[in-house]
């Protein structure tokens, strides 16, 4: 029996194709970001016939509202949840996540192992079995010295018995980590604050 990737010749014997298939990716922005960071990859999967969904995490990039208003994890990821469930009969997603965008990917192939066909973790956190959320930031952060985030804020969000943090990047830090990408001005004008 040939499988889809391979054919049969007149003779019967099993000759190897190279068949370009087409894949739906979906990508997840990092902390403070959203789906805009994502323009050139998107452009480029789309060019070659790939299907593109490129996320705003709650109340991030052009989603409507603030990081307070956002009461745990799970509603953060929900757009993540919602595409990755949405998979037509039994198509499979790439799930590519950058940065903090590696905890929603976790969640999500938690919750729908059987549509994400492939989990890529770019330069992303990912959880540790046993260990809170925070423990990746924990790890980040160790050893580095007060100015190590420079004007960055952390701030404590939701329930004040089981606070949330969200993280805000501030201008002097989008300036030096941030200006190689695209000119300041333009990336400032698409970050949320």
């Amino acid at each position: 029996m040939s499988s889809p990737e391979t054919t049969t010749d007149q003779s019967g014997s099993n000759k190897q194709q190279r068949r370009r298939r087409r894949h739906h990716f979906i990508l997840v922005h990092g902390v403070c970001h959203g789906a805009w960071c994502w323009y050139r990859v998107t452009t480029a999967l789309s060019s070659a016939g790939h299907r593109v969904t490129a996320l705003d995490m709650a109340a991030c990039g052009a989603r409507p509202g603030r990081a307070d208003e956002v009461p745990s994890f799970e509603r953060y990821t929900a757009p993540l949840l919602d595409a990755v469930a949405d998979q037509d009969g039994e198509e499979k997603a790439v799930v590519v996540a950058h940065s903090f965008g590696g905890q929603s990917l976790a969640l999500a192939m938690e919750r729908h192992p059987e549509k994400i066909a492939v989990a890529v973790f770019v330069t992303a956190t990912m959880p540790a079995a046993g260990k809170s959320m925070s423990f990746a930031f924990k790890q980040l952060s160790q050893g580095k010295d007060a100015d190590f985030f420079m004007d960055c804020t952390i701030r404590t969000i939701g329930d004040p018995q089981n606070p949330d943090k969200t993280f805000l990047f501030g201008p002097e830090y989008l300036a030096l980590d941030f200006s190689h990408f695209d000119p300041f001005e333009k990336l400032i004008s698409q970050i949320d604050p």
